[in-house]
């Protein structure tokens, strides 16, 4: 039998208490059903950088040939290069 899940005041309580208790004490996850949700999508936030006129007019450059925006480009390379260093470190800690 599942502990009884308690109220919480707010949604920061609510985030506390589940990042230091195990949801499989509160629920029967074997009971849960998948859900979809098509028009949920993920948080953005906007940035700025300083970057040299001439790295930007080669994003672009770079950009144009891919048929691609230029901002659209520089969040491939990130996402690029974010996995590979994750995915560098995370052998390190394997070894």
């Amino acid at each position: 039998m599942p502990k009884p899940i308690p109220e919480f005041e707010n949604e920061d309580e609510e985030r506390e208490f589940w990042a230091a208790h195990d949801s499989t004490e509160y629920m029967d996850w074997s009971q849960a059903e998948k859900v979809i949700l098509p028009n949920l999508k993920p948080a953005k936030k906007a940035v700025s950088l300083r970057m040299s006129e001439t790295m930007i007019n080669e994003l672009k450059l770079l950009a144009n040939k891919m048929d691609v925006p230029y901002q659209s480009l520089m969040k491939i390379y990130l996402r690029e290069r974010i996995d590979i260093d994750l995915n560098r470190q995370g052998s390190k800690v394997r070894k």
